[in-house]
């Protein structure tokens, strides 16, 4: 297993999408209890000033390189990772590994419906896939002990939390052992992508890294948050800065 890339702070494994699978495949045979993020700029710069969600990520049993940021910064630091390891696209290889061998998946947040529709479309892509059950993501504070329950009583294999970042990594931090899903992983808009809600970037425009340009002209509220992405940078030359002198 090669060492961990430290990107301000943040351990991201240098992991390409198979290996990545099979880890994740190793986690649910040892019925351990493991978070898995999918770490990409705006998530690592948050953490600068996020306490709680730098913890979940440094706690975190396996972090991905999801977005062209992460693996630009790793290459800067001169600890390059083998490939982009996409959030949307592991849970798009993670539900045919599922259908395979039948593993149990719980659909958790986003809108009302919108995971019932994801993972409709799940099972229509892939064969044998077993869904455990689906929650949307809206409840209360004093319900939070329900939705734990809920999922728990299902006995998933794998959990998909789609309560948008960090937001998701901090609730998964929070309830891991109480949850005790051998695979919890945040999947921000995945639920919004499969339901058709939301277009993804086109083929060539993730390739070229720009897929985090796309989702500005879908969406040009998200300005103030893309923001971070200069910021991030900034802060990892600064960091290679002070390691040179």
């Amino acid at each position: 297993m090669n060492a961990r890339v430290n990107i301000l702070g943040i351990p991201v494994d240098p992991v390409t999408m198979k290996e990545a699978l099979d880890r994740i495949c190793l986690m649910i045979a040892s019925r351990s209890t493991n978070l898995i993020a999918t770490a990409n700029a705006e998530m690592i710069e948050t953490a600068q000033s996020d306490p709680e969600l730098a913890a979940a990520l440094q706690f975190a049993n396996l972090v991905v390189p999801d977005g062209a940021g992460v693996v630009w910064a790793a290459r800067y630091v001169g600890q390059p990772v083998p490939e982009r390891v996409a959030g949307y696209d592991l849970v798009q290889e993670l539900i045919k590994v599922a259908g395979e061998k039948q593993y149990r998946i719980f659909w958790f947040g986003s809108a009302q419906g919108i995971a019932d529709a994801a993972s409709e479309k799940a099972k229509n892509s892939a064969a044998g896939l077993v869904v455990a059950g689906t929650r949307d993501g809206y409840f209360s504070s004093d319900q939070e002990s329900n939705v734990v329950e809920q999922i728990r009583a299902t006995a998933p294999d794998i959990l998909l939390v789609a309560l948008g970042a960090p937001r998701q990594e901090k609730w998964l931090h929070r309830h891991l052992s109480a949850l005790n899903v051998p695979v919890c992983i945040g999947v921000g808009g995945t639920f919004d992508v499969m339901a058709g809600r939301v277009q993804r970037a086109p083929l060539w425009m993730q390739q070229a890294g720009l897929e985090w340009f796309y989702r500005l002209a879908m969406q040009p509220s998200r300005f103030i948050r893309m923001l971070a992405l200069p910021r991030f940078v900034f802060r990892v030359v600064k960091a290679g800065k002070h390691r040179d002198d």
